[in-house]
């Protein structure tokens, strides 16, 4: 065996240190990267609703009456990741990713009643008596869906930004399809910059939307490209059953449950909107029918369910974002009459 001189020892030992060096950092730097960790106190649990299918749910725990959020379309349980919290001091709450979303599984084959029967088959699994059901945009109509077929197994039902014609529709007032006619503005455009990163992405939002949206929010909507240079938006399979949900020919016109219903009048756009003289008047054509649309749903709402309580506030879509102390003033008046 051929001795080693001093030089090509000393340099066995620094390409040795190096490769060790590299060993102990490549964990760290990896989990830098990868082991991001959810700061909203939530546990996860995951209950079987179909063959093959399990939906993700949300437990931030709590004390008092049990409490269900039920997200938008697109959005999973993850968007009340900072609202939830604030509820606990007074309801144990739970939140459910619909089929299709984030971690929740799917299943082509929809059944008749799929949007209720999953709420009330996570029900069941965490053994829930009379619950309330807080709803933000589409999920009003999973609330009237369960309201309808099931009212005596829930307290209450509180619409965010949710009691539009999917959620009731007594044939008085505007139709579904003329809300989906209205063309939304165009927003601003922040480059590539804005997909550079999960706290770029949610810093864009909020500039454009004046919504803070959770970062794990985004976490669950978005992922890295394959270099790991920017993010792309993920492919979601349950689009096709939030569509059937809007265009359902199920009409609830007929509420009996207890309801708080909450609209955005007028929404509020000025956040990021683009300077842009044609925009911003595209902009204000669009809010100007939208809040027309809106009033008209609210005032059919008011008239058609006496018993619901009515709330108007001037806000974005995500009205639990921006108007939050309004929206846990609203439902802690509204939960502390219910029986």
């Amino acid at each position: 065996m051929c001795k080693l001189s001093n030089n090509e020892k000393v340099m066995k030992r620094m390409i040795t240190s190096l490769l060790l060096l590299h060993i102990m950092l490549t964990p760290l730097y990896s989990q830098s990267l990868t082991q991001w960790k959810d700061p909203s106190p939530h546990t996860v649990h995951f209950v079987k609703v179909d063959k093959n299918v399990k939906v993700e749910v949300l437990d931030w725990g709590g004390k008092g009456r049990p409490l269900i959020l039920l997200a938008g379309g697109g959005n999973t349980a993850h968007v009340f990741d900072d609202f939830a919290p604030k509820l606990t001091a007074s309801f144990h709450v739970y939140g459910i990713t619909r089929r299709g979303f984030g971690d929740s599984g799917f299943s082509e084959a929809l059944k008749e009643n799929q949007v209720d029967d999953d709420i009330l088959l996570v029900m069941d699994s965490f053994k829930l008596d009379k619950p309330i059901l807080v709803g933000h945009s589409i999920g009003g109509a999973e609330l009237s869906a369960v309201a309808s077929s099931h009212a005596e197994r829930i307290a209450g039902l509180i619409y965010l930004e949710a009691g539009y014609p999917y959620a009731f529709n007594n044939g008085n007032g505007p139709s579904m399809t003329e809300f989906m006619d209205l063309r939304p503005p165009q927003t601003p455009s922040s480059g590539n910059d804005r997909l550079a990163s999960y706290e770029a992405l949610q810093k864009s939002e909020n500039q454009t939307y004046g919504n803070r949206t959770p970062e794990a929010e985004f976490r669950q909507l978005w992922e890295f490209t394959t270099d790991g240079k920017s993010l792309k938006r993920k492919d979601a399979r349950g689009y096709s059953t939030l569509m059937t949900m809007i265009n359902s020919n199920i009409k609830y016109a007929d509420i009996k449950v207890p309801a708080l219903v909450i609209f955005a009048i007028p929404h509020t756009w000025d956040a990021g909107m683009s300077s842009n003289p044609d925009v911003r008047k595209e902009a204000e054509t669009y809010y100007t029918k939208l809040d027309s649309l809106t009033r008209k749903q609210a005032a059919v709402f008011k008239e058609a369910v006496p018993t619901a309580r009515i709330v108007e506030l001037p806000g974005t879509h995500f009205i639990f974002m921006s108007n939050e102390k309004d929206v846990l003033r609203e439902l802690h008046k509204f939960i502390s009459d219910l029986k």
